[in-house]
């Protein structure tokens, strides 16, 4: 007997659920280790990386909010922002610039959600290594789902977004 219900269906957070994710450890995973540590000995399509710098990368989130939500990490494992080397921070700085005029160019986005949790207690899904959210935005792309319905719909796939913003990045 069909219900009164619309269905969303969101099957990349099944990686999540699967991963039995209980909240941030030591490394970030729940095993321990660290994604941002592990992601650069991956290939870029593997790990989603998006740009390498000299040092910090950009990856795609994910677990995302948005569509496009690009990561900036320091390759060196630090928690904390003023922990980071002037050399990284400056290199944040610039790809989460660069980061920015991507996704207006390539997924003509409106505005910018930009930010850091430092340390568990302030939501760091990866508290012991530092990550800054390049969040895209666009009007009216937020609805009642995820206030009533906890539920986030996104309308490309991680794959086809690190491919067009892959290209899009400046050489």
């Amino acid at each position: 007997m069909p219900d009164a219900y619309q269905r969303l269906w969101v099957p990349h957070r099944m990686a999540y659920i699967a991963s039995n994710h209980t909240g941030p450890t030591a490394g970030g995973a729940p095993d321990g280790s660290c994604p941002f540590c592990d992601a650069p000995s991956r290939t870029d399509e593997e790990a989603l990386i998006v740009h390498r710098g000299e040092h910090a990368y950009v990856l795609l989130n994910l677990f995302p909010y948005n569509s496009g939500h690009l990561l900036v990490c320091p390759y060196r494992h630090v928690a904390l922002y003023d922990e980071a080397t002037p050399a990284e921070a400056a290199e944040i700085a610039a790809l989460t610039q660069t980061a920015m005029r991507v996704l207006r160019q390539d997924a003509r986005c409106d505005g910018f959600n930009i930010g850091m949790n430092q340390g568990a207690i302030a939501g760091a899904g990866v508290a012991a290594h530092l990550h800054q959210h390049v969040v895209p935005r666009w009007a009216a792309d937020a609805n009642f789902f995820p206030i009533i319905g906890a539920t986030k719909a996104l309308p490309v796939l991680l794959g086809d977004t690190w491919r067009s913003l892959q290209a899009a990045w400046p050489a």
